[in-house]
């Protein structure tokens, strides 16, 4: 069981420049989400901040990578109102005023 204490991870981030000095940041989360959090920083064998620190740069990752493909969403869309419907269809685009 855990105690009032462990409903509140202590993770730290650096305020100002990240190679000059981090500041302690209290993040309170349920406590069923805490203990999942610890558990899986033990299963990991890294400490929480580095557990913290590696969950955020996957999901930066997943959202440059939800942003490329909402791009490409937009890109593909536009190009079918155009008629823009192939590879062929591109290069002619391309190369019609060259």
């Amino acid at each position: 069981m855990t105690d009032a204490l462990s409903l509140c991870i202590i993770l730290s981030y650096s305020q100002v420049d990240m190679k000059r000095g981090r500041v302690p940041l209290t993040v309170s989360v349920p406590s069923e989400l805490a203990t999942k959090f610890e558990k899986l920083a033990k299963a990991e064998a890294k400490n929480k901040s580095q557990l913290f620190r590696e969950m955020v740069s996957v999901y930066e990752q997943r959202r440059r990578e939800e942003e490329f493909l909402s791009l490409q969403r937009y890109g593909a869309k536009q190009a079918r109102k155009k008629g823009v419907l192939t590879e062929a269809d591109v290069e002619a685009l391309v190369f019609q005023d060259r």
